[in-house]
């Protein structure tokens, strides 16, 4: 019955006897007596256990016998019920009358109970007498005393009554009914009890009924959404990205304005790591609704439609990652020498060319290879970064007009848009030579570039010629314009004479002027289509409409949806001609990209003169399905290893099975006029899904890629034995190697695929795709020069790696107690031996390179691994021969000089695995020092049990800073930010000054650790548990300075064993080994969690100023990486910031970690980590845009998720601010990061950076943007302030942009003629101005910069009208007064809390 029998008892009803309790007979009592002392019976003793399981069963027997005799009672009086029913006179006695209702009650329930069957005796016997015949003599009978007689029988209290009859057991019920009626009774309160409990149940069915109603409308509506997702061939969907969505769902609903913020589901989320386990519809109906099932009406919609939103983007994902399959492909054809890279500049080259070739209507789906995000933000000109923003607005208006209206721009108006100068020539020049040397080294021609023929570029001159007058200088324009424009032959580049917004420009008004001709000539022809061969034959219909197919097109049948499609018999030579010619160039320019048709193009009518080749083509599913079903796959592919749904052609077959096929279909019947939405565009492959998200860890997945050329580089020997099981270790105690880093020289597999798809963008067609991967596959050739650099190269990275691993294992062999350092000097003697001694002179030379390198160890002595490795390096390079030959002997040779027994090597193996926790406890803390306090107290007391003879210790860490409470009592003083729990009272917080008793500042200065054996015989030990007696105050102290990577002291890491009472409590001198080792672990962590916290500090200065400048950025997600426990796990992501669209910041104190596994719908932040590359994407209906912020190896440190909302791109001065932040913002970073390192030192520019505290990263951040804005004011002249100068009365904004700059430089000329007067003003812009500018410190102490004053000269000038004011220098100067205030802000504001100083010993 129960799991216990006290439970099962207590359950019952029953309680424990108690011994010797109240109820003891005297006898008892007095036998009991002397008898306390026995000792108590057992709670749990097994005759406890008997008693109370047979009196529980019997009490449980007699339970169930009772309650079958009332239920066998009950039941035998329904049987008399419905034989015998109720005598319904007795219901006269109820009435509501309330006057009356006690005495009614008192009659039926006392009197009249005995006294009806009395008088119905009463009446038999009178009947059986015949008293009442008229008849008959009179008889003794006394009806009196029979009543009376009867009644002292059958007296209630005495007497069984007889078996009631009808009309009694009617006046029972009327006798309950009363009741119920009398107030205050017991009978009453029990019927009202029965009465609410009834209502209650009802209400509750009801209830229940209505809920039953709802689950089933709501499982009806999953279902519906069921049928929304993606499925694989068995109708089912992963589990995984159920998940996801619904995690997803969380943090939708805390970001709506809405009243249903909070989500909580009904039972905890999963983790399911796999895409295996699956869902049909009725599994997916059941699992979503029971985590929805308490949800609101209006939450359920709210999810009801995120899931469609999921659905959606699952099928795009779906989309996207075939799309990345078939770069996948391309890389690994491409990749001829399989070492796993491709040259980044080729690529990018290959690209522009593309891009330049394809029509200008089609380049508007592409992202521009010029600009960011293709290109990165560090290859931008400053020129174009910090200038030339209007002709970009003005591009992108232009290209707005010729796209949405293309028949309302005159000619005046397309040739009043070219530029008035052209200042971004060079620029462009600079950044375009590279690729132009490319193309020479490649030497593309007409065949390979996929470039049309010199008499097919003739055709349209030759139309020219017959075009009216009055369409000659349109018609012009277009020759002149798209042959500049964009070189079709693949001869030459894009002339150097235009930039590349001038490009655009022309291509898009050559395109317009062909569509307002076309317009002029036949404004009514909307219908109508034309046809001409290459030679300028009329074609026939049947041709029109076989080539209409063939190119991809097909009518547009959204305008004229009943109209049919004819030739026309208008004369060659015709405005229209000329359109429709021009329109025939521009796809034959596009369809020879993928290779040259025979047949003849096809002409469209008047509103399809611009027309968006990528989205017609996209609507050819059918033939492309077929053309991708009949492929041959191919047979050597590496991506059919990891299940590859798609073969791969050569490019010449692909593209004439493509057109034949195509042109095949063509012949069909017209395919629907609507475009493809996202849903439909997963059916352009007409392959099942197979379940799997093939590409969504490319890095993982192909991981192995590559790996024979680096093994073939390796070589790998056993010339090192004992050194294996410790490479091994180091090896496993890296981090995963699924992030690559950023090359600018080259690109790997994750880094080339989504570079591919950032470039294809969004709304492109599968035709387009294709083609460009025929053009890449084409014209990507390496020589055998640079495939042999490229292995190079590669087996150069392979074997600096086996390098660094075999010296880090040979540095672990050394430093046996894992201290984290060795000494310099026994290196060195041991070093002098080599070879007998011959080479001391080069030994001497290396070591006098490692200290000019690392100017710390003249003073120490002590090697880290860093300069152990680079010290090796030295000697190495100052031998004769093959260097990594000499460092492998060098290597044999030390590893002979040093002997460790098997004890001392598993000692140590274990040392090093706490010595890791203590920094994974940093890289997993959210810049949190929490952690890494717990972890190293663990290493600490963890050692001190298995090689300190289980010692008792007490740690504490306590950090220098500067005395600011009491000056006088000396500058620096130790803080106590940490100890062991049992100290904290007496230790933590605790402030010690330098005029009180210890040796902990001793320790500081010296830099080296000091060793109390007997504290109570030393006499300067200061104890912080004052409650301690003086005898007990027994033990060892000792204190242990910590080191910055420079040397630097900034705080103490103190032991003692003052709690251990055990007489020998002295610290062992392999102890003291390991504690430093402990120090040096700590310092390292905790420098890394104050490099995040500068990072993350930096994050938020730069957020604050992009928040005013870029009010359509929706939301900036910022995250942190954290790596893996070890080489087999994934890394994680960490929100830490979260900024909304008002400014306002989240700084996430229990921040939330993001697995890939978990958030299927948000892989696009893993693959911005994966690839150290910007990412677009759009998720849940809102876009968003993921930028790496790296750290110096080129890995993604954090990231960036910014949400455009509906937004799919931002204004271009928005965009351009944002390019702006994430330069300047990775600029800060990489400066942070590089402040730690052991062979730099840090280079300061402003004053305020010298500061010693946090602030100075946000500083950072103006620090870079100031540099940017000096080098471009350093490039103005005076031809540059010309147009300033020649303002007679200049705008008032001009003037207080001058007037504030010189404020700033000299605010003593406050309403003086210098700054007042604009003729003075002028004078001061000169070159003098430029170099004070260049050299002004914002953040000197000796700079007073009056805010008030530039105030006063920024109000009423918003950024949007000096923006517009188009006056390049104005703007220049407006942005470095705007940043100059921002650096003396920041530096006057009060100090954060401070950070430990470094004191150099």
């Amino acid at each position: 019955m129960a799991a216990q029998p006290e439970e099962a008892a207590q359950t019952a009803g029953l309680k424990h006897p108690k011994l010797g309790g109240e109820n003891m007979t005297a006898t008892e009592r007095k036998r009991n007596q002397g008898n306390d002392e026995l000792p108590c019976l057992s709670d749990y003793a097994p005759w406890k256990e008997r008693f109370y399981e047979k009196v529980q069963q019997r009490c449980l027997s007699l339970q169930e016998t009772k309650v079958k005799m009332i239920r066998a009672q009950k039941a035998k009086e329904e049987k008399i019920k419905k034989r015998e029913p109720f005598d319904w006179l007795s219901k006269e006695w109820f009435s509501e009358e309330k006057e009356s209702l006690d005495t009614r009650i008192y009659l039926l329930d006392k009197l009249l109970p005995t006294l009806i069957p009395g008088m119905e005796k009463l009446l038999m016997e009178v009947e059986r007498k015949n008293v009442l015949a008229p008849d008959t003599e009179p008889t003794k009978f006394n009806p009196i005393n029979f009543l009376g007689e009867y009644l002292m029988r059958h007296n209630p209290q005495y007497s069984i009554s007889a078996k009631p009859g009808p009309y009694l057991r009617g006046m029972k019920m009327v006798t309950e009914e009363l009741k119920t009626e009398m107030p205050g009774t017991t009978s009453e309160r029990l019927a009202r009890m029965k009465s609410e409990a009834k209502n209650k149940r009802k209400e509750r069915e009801q209830v229940d009924n209505m809920k039953s109603q709802v689950k089933e409308m709501r499982k009806e509506a999953l279902a519906i959404q069921f049928k929304e997702w993606m499925v694989d061939v068995s109708g089912r969907i992963p589990v995984a990205l159920v998940q996801s969505a619904l995690r997803s769902f969380l943090d939708v609903i805390a970001s709506t304005p809405t009243d249903v913020r909070k989500a909580n589901y009904a039972r905890k989320l999963e983790i399911v790591n796999t895409l295996e386990k699956k869902l049909n519809i009725d599994e997916f109906t059941e699992y979503v609704h029971s985590y929805t099932e308490h949800f609101s009406n209006d939450l359920f919609q709210e999810i009801l439609k995120h899931l469609r939103q999921c659905a959606d983007n699952f099928q795009e994902a779906i989309r996207r990652d075939m799309w990345r399959q078939i770069f996948t492909d391309l890389f690994l054809d491409c990749d001829y020498g399989k070492v796993g890279l491709l040259d980044r500049q080729k690529i990018l080259a290959l690209l522009v060319d593309f891009y330049d070739r394809s029509p200008v209507i089609a380049q508007r789906g592409f992202c521009n290879p010029r600009q960011w995000p293709i290109i990165e933000l560090q290859e931008i000109e400053l020129a174009d970064l910090w200038g030339g923003l209007d002709d970009q607005e003005d591009c992108e208006e232009l290209s707005e007009k010729l796209v949405l209206a293309p028949t309302g721009i005159s000619e005046g108006e397309i040739l009043a848009c070219h530029p008035a100068d052209d200042n971004r020539q060079s620029t462009y020049r600079m950044r375009t030579s590279v690729r132009e040397g490319l193309f020479e080294q490649m030497g593309t021609s007409e065949a390979e570039s996929g470039g049309i023929s010199k008499e097919e570029n003739q055709a349209p001159e030759s139309s020219d010629a017959d075009v009216r007058k009055e369409g000659e200088d349109a018609v012009s324009v277009v020759k002149s314009t798209d042959f500049e424009a964009s070189d079709l032959d693949g001869d030459t580049i894009p002339s150097e004479k235009s930039s590349f917004p001038e490009d655009i420009k022309t291509e898009r008004q050559a395109e317009s002027a062909s569509a307002d001709k076309q317009e002029e000539a036949s404004p009514g022809s909307a219908s109508t289509g034309y046809s001409l061969s290459r030679g300028g034959e009329p074609g026939s219909e049947k041709q029109v409409e076989k080539e209409e197919f063939s190119l991809g097109r097909e009518p547009d049948t959204e305008t004229n949806r009943e109209e049919d499609y004819c030739v026309s018999d208008r004369e060659p030579g015709s405005e229209g001609q000329v359109s429709q010619e021009k329109d025939n160039w521009i796809a034959e320019a596009t369809n020879t990209i993928s290779g040259p048709t025979p047949e003849a193009t096809t002409m469209t009518s008047e509103d399809r003169a611009v027309t968006d080749m990528d989205i017609i083509a996209s609507k050819q599913d059918a033939p492309v399905a077929e053309v991708v079903k009949e492929t041959p796959a191919r047979t050597d592919s590496f991506s059919r290893q990891h299940g590859s749904q798609f073969g791969q052609q050569t490019s010449s077959e692909t593209r004439l099975q493509d057109e034949d096929l195509l042109q095949d279909q063509g012949k069909g019947p017209a395919h629907s006029d609507r475009q493809d939405s996202p849903a439909e565009a997963s059916l352009e492959f007409a392959v099942p899904w197979s379940g799997d998200l093939l590409t969504s860890d490319l890095s993982c997945r192909y991981s192995s890629y590559g790996e024979r050329i680096l093994e073939d580089g390796k070589c790998e020997n056993t010339r090192f034995p004992d050194l294996h099981p410790i490479m091994a270790e180091i090896q496993n105690r890296w981090a995963s190697c699924t992030r690559s880093a950023f090359d600018e020289s080259c690109l790997n597999l994750p880094q080339f695929v989504q570079l591919m798809e950032t470039f294809v963008g969004e709304d492109i067609s599968l035709p387009t795709v294709k083609r460009l991967i025929a053009f890449i596959k084409e014209e990507y050739k390496q020589t055998e020069e640079e495939k042999m650099e490229q292995l190079e190269k590669v087996h150069h990275i392979s074997r600096l790696a086996k390098r660094k691993l075999l010296l880090e294992a040979l540095f672990e062999t050394w430093d046996n107690n894992a201290s984290g350092f060795l000494d310099l000097e026994e290196v060195d003697a041991v070093l002098s031996t080599f070879k007998e001694g011959m080479e001391k002179e080069a030994l001497r030379k290396a070591k006098k390179h490692l200290c000019s390198r690392y100017p710390q160890l003249s003073r120490v002595g002590k090697l880290s691994p860093k300069a152990f490795q680079t010290f090796l390096e030295l000697v190495a390079s100052e031998f004769t021969g093959d260097e990594d030959e000499a460092i492998e002997n060098l290597v044999e040779f030390l590893t002979t000089s040093v002997e460790r027994s098997c004890m001392e090597c598993l000692q140590s193996l274990a040392r090093r695995k706490w010595l890791y926790n203590i920094q994974q406890a940093a890289e997993t803390s959210g810049a949190s020092m929490e952690p890494v306090y717990k972890a190293v107290f663990k290493a600490l007391s963890q050692d001190a049990e298995a090689h300190g003879d289980n010692k008792k210790i007490s740690a504490y860490i306590a950090l220098l800073e500067e005395n600011q409470l009491s000056p006088e009592r000396g500058q620096i003083l130790l803080h106590y930010v940490a100890c062991t729990a049992d100290d904290a009272p007496y230790v933590l917080n605790q402030i010690l000054y330098r005029d009180m008793k210890g040796v902990s500042f001793a320790a500081v200065e010296e830099g080296k650790p000091i060793h109390v054996p007997r504290v109570q015989l030393h006499g300067n030990i200061h104890f912080w548990n004052y409650d301690r007696p003086l005898e007990e105050r027994r033990g060892s102290f000792l204190v242990l300075p910590l080191h910055d990577a420079h040397w630097r002291v900034f705080g103490i890491l103190g032991l003692d064993t003052l709690r251990d009472q055990c007489e020998k409590t002295i610290f062992l001198t392999h102890e003291i080994s390991f504690y430093q080792g402990v120090s040096q672990a700590f310092s390292k962590a905790y420098h890394h969690v104050c490099r995040l916290e500068n990072v993350l500090q930096m994050t938020v200065t730069a957020l604050d100023w992009l928040y005013p400048r870029a009010p359509s950025i929706h939301a900036v997600t910022t995250y942190l990486v954290e790596p893996g426990k070890d080489k087999t796990c994934d890394f994680a992501l960490r929100k830490v910031i979260t900024t909304d669209n008002t400014g306002q910041k989240e700084i996430h104190s229990s921040p939330v970690l993001l697995l890939r596994q978990e958030n299927l719908l948000r892989l696009y932040l893993f693959k911005c980590t994966d690839s150290s590359g910007v990412i677009r994407t759009s998720v849940c209906g809102e876009h968003h845009i993921a930028v790496p912020l790296r750290d110096l190896s080129g890995q993604a440190l954090g990231v960036f998720d910014i949400s455009t909302g509906h937004h799919q791109k931002l204004p271009p001065h928005e965009h351009n601010d944002l390019q702006k932040m994430l330069k300047m913002a990775q600029a800060a970073c990489s400066e942070i990061l590089k402040r730690s390192l052991e062979e730099t030192e840090p280079t300061y520019i402003l004053e305020a950076e010298h500061m010693a505290n946090l602030r100075h990263a946000g500083i950072l951040f103006y620090r870079f943007m100031l540099q940017d804005l000096r080098e471009c004011v350093q490039k103005l002249d005076a031809e540059s302030f010309a147009e300033i100068k020649s303002y007679v009365e200049p705008p008032a904004l001009v003037h207080n942009i001058v007037k504030a700059v010189l404020l700033l430089l000299h605010p003593d000329w406050k309403g003086s003629e210098k700054t007042e007067n604009w003729s003075q003003c002028i004078l001061k812009l000169d070159d003098n101005l430029i170099q004070e500018i260049y050299r002004f410190d914002p953040t000197a102490a000796s700079v007073q910069v009056q805010a008030e004053l530039l105030l006063d000269c920024f109000t009423g000038v918003p950024r949007a009208a000096v923006r517009q004011q188009g006056s390049a220098p104005a703007e220049c100067l407006y942005n470095w007064a705007h940043t100059c205030l921002s650096l003396a802000e920041i530096t006057s504001k009060p100090a954060p809390p401070l950070a430990p100083l470094g004191i150099q010993c």
